[in-house]
C-alpha cells in the first residue's frame, strides 16, 4: 500500500513560472550554474546552487552557502514570488517533448514507504552526494526538487487525470528552455483528491526512475527530524513525506545511455577488433549505428562505425547481468578494456542519448579513442531488477524530459495537518 499525499504547496505567482522554472541542479555544472545565474537572476537554479552567489573559489558546501539558499528561498515566499495553496492539492504536471506527452500527479510520497521497500529503487548512491542535498534541505526546510517516481498505470488515476485536463485550464502553460511544453494542473476538488489518495493505497510497488540521492536525503532529512522532535509532536510531520511526481509507466521513455573509453588498453585496433569478433558478430555499416534491439551496439573506433550483435555466449538471463550495459561492462570494458570499476575509473565516461550520436564522434575526436551506441534499458527491465531487490550498474537510464525545479516546494517545517 503506497502512502501518497496531497499537500499545499508554494509555487511561482501567476506569470512568474516561466522566470523562475529551472532544470535540475544536477544538470549543470559550477561555470555553467553560474552562467545562468547571470543570464537569469530570477532563475531556481540560484537557490538549488545557492554557491553562484559567492565568488568562484567559495567552497560550495559550507554552511553559509546553504544559510543563503535558505534566505533566498524564504525572501521569495515573503516577497509574493510565491504562492500557497490554501489547501491540500495535488497537482498534474504535463510535459511534451518531440511530439510525445508524459503526464505525472506531482504529490508527497511516505519515507516508510521508501524504508519498508514498497519504493523501491534501482541504483546505489554516494555519501557525498547525499550530503550535498541534506544540507541542503535541512538548511532551508523546504524540498524544491521533485523525486521522479513511477508505477504500473492504473486506469481509475489515468482516467481522472484525463477529466481533469479535458475539464480544467492549466494554471501554467508554457515552454521551457529545453523545448519542453509544460502544462500544470491544480486538483484542489475533495472528492478527487480521496479518489486519488484511496488508489494509491490498492498500488504495492512505486519505483524511483530518477532522482535516487535526492530521495535517500530527504529521507534521512525525515529521520534525523524525528529524532529530534521525539516526543514532542504527535502525528506525522511534514518531513515524513517527500516531494514526487508519479508517472505511469506506458507513458515514459529511457533514453540510451552511452560510453565513450580513452584508450584501447595497450592494444591495437586490430587486436581489439579480434577480441571482440569473439563475443559479437561484427559488421562495418557506411552510417551511425543505433541500436535496434536488445543485443545490440555500436562501434565507433578509428573514424569507423561497426555493428555488434551479441553472441548467445555472452547473453544471461539474470534481471542484472542480462542488461546490455551489463553485458557490456562483463565482457568487454572489464577484461578486455580494463575498466574495473566504471563508478571510478577516469577512463570512461558517459554520454546521455539526449546528446546524439554526434557527440560520440566528437568525443573521439578530443579525448577518447572510442564510444559504444547502446540500446536503452526498458522500463520493464528497470521494475523486474527493483523488484528482485537488486541494482543496476552506473548509468543505466536516461529519462527524458527532466522535471523542472521551481514549480512546487515541499515545506518540512510543520506537522501535517
Amino acid at each position: 500500500m503506497a502512502d501518497i499525499k496531497p499537500f499545499k504547496a508554494y509555487r511561482p505567482a501567476s506569470g512568474l513560472e516561466e522566470k523562475i522554472a529551472s532544470l535540475p541542479y544536477d544538470v549543470f555544472n559550477r561555470q555553467e550554474a553560474y552562467e545562468k545565474v547571470q543570464r537569469k537572476p530570477d532563475s531556481f537554479l540560484a537557490i538549488d546552487r545557492p554557491e553562484t552567489q559567492f565568488a568562484p573559489d567559495q567552497d560550495m558546501y559550507a554552511q553559509e552557502v546553504y544559510d543563503k539558499a535558505k534566505e533566498m528561498l524564504w525572501g521569495k515566499i515573503s516577497d509574493g514570488s510565491f504562492i500557497q495553496d490554501e489547501t491540500p492539492c495535488y497537482y498534474i504536471y504535463e510535459q511534451t517533448m518531440n511530439g510525445r506527452t508524459q503526464t505525472g500527479i506531482v504529490a508527497c510520497a511516505s519515507i516508510d514507504d521508501y524504508l519498508n521497500n514498497v519504493i523501491k529503487k534501482h541504483e546505489n548512491t554516494r555519501e557525498e552526494k547525499e550530503q550535498d542535498r541534506i544540507n541542503h534541505v535541512y538548511t532551508c526546510e523546504a524540498q524544491t526538487g521533485p523525486i521522479f517516481l513511477c508505477y504500473r498505470k492504473n486506469k481509475l488515476i489515468a482516467d481522472l487525470v484525463d477529466k481533469v485536463k479535458e475539464m480544467d485550464e492549466p494554471v501554467y502553460e508554457f515552454v521551457s528552455e529545453d523545448g519542453v511544453r509544460n502544462r500544470i494542473f491544480v486538483i484542489s476538488d475533495l472528492e478527487e483528491t480521496e479518489t486519488i489518495c484511496r488508489v494509491f493505497t490498492t498500488i504495492d510497488s512505486i519505483y524511483i526512475a530518477d532522482g535516487h540521492h535526492r530521495c535517500a536525503s530527504a529521507v534521512k532529512v525525515g529521520l534525523r527530524k524525528r529524532e529530534e522532535l521525539k516526543g514532542q509532536i504527535k502525528g506525522k510531520l511534514q518531513s515524513d513525506y517527500f516531494l514526487s511526481v508519479l508517472f505511469p509507466d506506458d507513458e515514459l521513455m529511457i533514453m540510451d545511455y552511452n560510453r565513450v573509453v580513452k584508450d584501447l588498453n595497450g592494444l591495437s585496433a586490430n587486436d581489439f577488433m579480434a577480441k571482440l569478433s569473439e563475443m559479437f558478430e561484427v559488421k562495418e555499416s557506411d552510417a551511425q549505428v543505433k541500436p535496434s534491439q536488445k543485443g545490440e551496439y555500436g562501434l565507433f573506433l578509428e573514424d569507423k562505425w561497426y555493428r555488434l550483435n551479441a553472441k548467445d555466449s555472452i547473453k544471461n538471463s539474470d534481471p542484472v547481468e542480462g542488461l546490455d550495459v551489463s553485458v557490456l561492462q562483463n565482457n568487454v570494458l572489464g577484461p578486455v578494456l580494463g575498466i574495473g570499476d566504471p563508478r571510478t575509473d577516469k577512463r570512461i565516461d558517459f554520454v546521455g542519448g539526449i546528446r546524439g550520436l554526434d557527440e560520440l564522434e566528437k568525443r573521439c575526436h578530443t579525448d577518447c579513442k572510442l564510444a559504444f551506441s547502446l540500446y536503452p534499458t526498458s522500463i520493464a527491465e528497470l521494475f523486474d531488477v527493483a523488484d528482485a531487490g537488486l541494482l543496476m550498474p552506473p548509468k543505466s537510464t536516461w529519462f527524458e524530459p527532466k522535471l523542472l525545479s521551481g514549480l512546487f516546494i515541499h515545506t518540512i517545517n510543520d506537522k501535517i495537518r
